[in-house]
């Protein structure tokens, strides 16, 4: 397997966005929405699963397709080919904030396991598959369930974190207690099972679940601080129409103070 090799730039700091440069007859696959702006040139074309296979077949195409189903993605990826003479480029954005990261994928032997909706975009070549967990308990209480998405190949991939981002680099054994909903991805050799946190007071009363992600190694673990599920469960939480608690400026007045500041809405 040969990925194309890309340049890329990164920009932005908290609502992030990467543009790729592709020489001529480069390409890239990305999730379909991500898209932001791209040159003059550039063709775009939406194909079944990832396009790592071109020989593989309309029945090895529907599988690769259908394994996206299972993962809760669509069933279709976006690809994007210079076929024009010199360089043209083409950017992708973040779906919510927090950061871009990039991996190289020959850094880590070809492989990483990253969680069902990190993916963004990858260089054209870079398989997209699932990754099934072998533990019952990690799939039932893990936070990812049973199946994870995996990036193989020789090339760079780039996944996207809510909030701030965390590179932890494991030692032989060593071993990192993370929030099941905080992990970002991993490297192949990561031991990763699910462990009860223990205690009455911290079960009942903890507000932390009933569970840790733990992560052994050797390898490296990249961490999130601001998973989209907490984001998302937050804002239905204060949001009124939801049954939440207002936190607007005219709460104090209720429905009257939203009038008076225009938050109102008909």
């Amino acid at each position: 397997m040969t990925a194309h090799e890309i340049d890329y730039h990164i920009y932005g700091e908290e609502m992030q966005y990467v543009e790729i440069e592709l020489d001529p007859q480069e390409g890239v696959v990305a999730e379909a929405g991500s898209f932001m702006m791209m040159d003059d040139g550039i063709k775009m074309e939406t194909i079944f699963g990832d396009g790592s296979q071109n020989d593989s077949g309309f029945l090895g195409k529907i599988l690769g397709a259908g394994k996206r189903i299972l993962t809760g993605e669509s069933l279709f990826m976006t690809a994007f080919y210079n076929n024009l003479s010199g360089k043209r480029k083409v950017s992708f954005a973040s779906p919510y904030p927090g950061k871009i990261i990039p991996i190289d994928l020959t850094e880590y032997r070809g492989k990483f396991i990253c969680q069902k909706d990190a993916f963004l975009c990858a260089a054209k070549g870079v398989s997209v598959g699932i990754e099934f967990s072998k533990r019952l308990g990690r799939g039932l209480f893990g936070g990812e369930g049973f199946i994870m998405q995996k990036l193989e190949g020789d090339g760079m991939a780039f996944v996207h974190a809510g909030g701030t981002m965390a590179r932890k680099v494991l030692q032989p054994g060593e071993v990192l207690r993370v929030d099941t909903g905080c992990i970002i991805g991993f490297t192949q050799d990561i031991d990763y099972d699910i462990e009860f946190i223990g205690g009455i007071k911290n079960t009942i009363f903890g507000g932390e679940g009933l569970f840790y992600a733990k992560l052994q190694g050797p390898g490296v673990v990249y961490i999130q601080s601001l998973p989209f599920s907490r984001l998302a469960g937050r804002v239905l939480a204060s949001a009124p129409r939801a049954g939440g608690k207002d936190k607007g400026e005219g709460s104090i007045l209720g429905g009257l103070g939203d009038l008076l500041d225009g938050d109102n809405r008909f």
